[in-house]
């Protein structure tokens, strides 16, 4: 949102977003060389790249020549690229995100480095991934959905049997890994669906974060019907699912800096919508860290805005809560209370 932060006069290079820059990067770089660095990303990385390359305007060439030599410092030096390259990933994601922040991420980006079955996964659409899913053991299907994106998987869980969902859902929470060798077979076995390694370390998929997380992204009659039914078969489980999960009422517990930094990447529609239903304290904390103007403009809008579904409402909160948890993972925010971690 291009006027809500309260920092957002000016240009300079400081306020661009890490989106941004990878899509000033890639532009600089050309047709040739960014389609195979495109390549590479995956399916919510390629989208939002590609909308942020859509909307760049007025980028100076003093921007464009710092963000080429910091991303020539950042590599240069470098020798043999490619070898060790397990140990380099380790080391630059936990450098930047923090030992517990990073340590799923890296395992999950080093599993799937030759899960080309999973992969294609995240590519469909839930209704088709529902479809080839559904008669499967809910075990497979807990593996599967915990190898997803949160909101992907909510998706494709929403369209399976009622009592399946629960039973999914509690399986993820416990589960605590998998075996490579049962990973590579199932992996497979979808590659062969989707066509038409040893050791005895597990690999880390699913747990109560991601069960929550997945909750977090369902409408709220799912999230209540599968709650319910997980609170009947295992009472203690179902309240550490439920304490592990982040909803938007949860957002007055950010600080202000971060409520700016969420703000500059929020759509003004997906605010009006979100705020329509929020409680007043967390709209009042929303509007008094925007810039007196577009505070006025959301109010004007707001007052000429008439009634609006229920459901409309929850997918903006839910699309601001997917990108308020996708910034405090990149440890640009802290979420605070609920679903956060605590600085000092």
């Amino acid at each position: 949102m291009a006027e809500a932060g309260s920092s957002s006069e000016g240009d300079g290079e400081e306020e661009l977003t890490g989106s941004s820059r990878a899509a000033i990067l890639l532009m600089a770089l050309g047709e040739d060389r960014a389609p195979e660095i495109l390549k590479a990303l995956g399916p919510k990385e390629v989208h939002t790249v590609g909308v942020e390359m859509s909307t760049l305007s007025n980028i100076s060439r003093e921007q464009i020549r710092g963000i080429l030599e910091d991303f020539i410092e950042e590599i240069g030096g470098r020798t043999a690229l490619g070898s060790n390259a397990d140990d380099y990933i380790r080391s630059v994601l936990t450098k930047a995100l923090g030992e517990d922040k990073a340590g799923g991420l890296i395992d999950r980006i080093l599993m799937g480095k030759n899960s080309k079955g999973l992969e294609s996964l995240k590519w469909m659409d839930a209704p088709a991934v529902a479809e080839m899913i559904r008669m499967e053991h809910p075990q497979v299907i807990a593996i599967v959905l915990s190898y997803l994106e949160s909101d992907h998987a909510a998706e494709i869980i929403i369209r399976l049997p009622g009592r399946t969902r629960s039973d999914v859902i509690m399986r993820i929470a416990t589960l605590e890994g998998i075996q490579p060798s049962a990973l590579y077979e199932l992996d497979n076995i979808i590659e062969v669906q989707t066509s038409g390694s040893g050791g005895a370390k597990t690999a880390p998929l699913g747990g109560v974060r991601v069960a929550a997380n997945i909750l977090n992204f369902v409408g709220s009659s799912f999230e209540g019907e599968i709650l319910g039914q997980i609170e009947e078969s295992d009472a203690e489980l179902g309240q550490l699912i439920e304490e592990q999960m982040f909803v938007f009422d949860n957002l007055i517990d950010m600080d202000d800096r971060s409520v700016q930094t969420l703000l500059r990447d929020v759509t003004g529609e997906a605010l009006l919508l979100a705020i329509k239903g929020a409680d007043e304290n967390l709209k009042d904390k929303f509007l008094r860290n925007m810039s007196k103007r577009a505070a006025d403009m959301l109010l004007d809008d707001l007052e000429a805005k008439g009634p609006v579904k229920l459901s409309e409402v929850e997918v903006a909160q839910k699309e601001i809560l997917s990108t308020a948890r996708k910034l405090s993972d990149a440890g640009e925010i802290s979420l605070g209370g609920s679903g956060g971690e605590e600085y000092v």
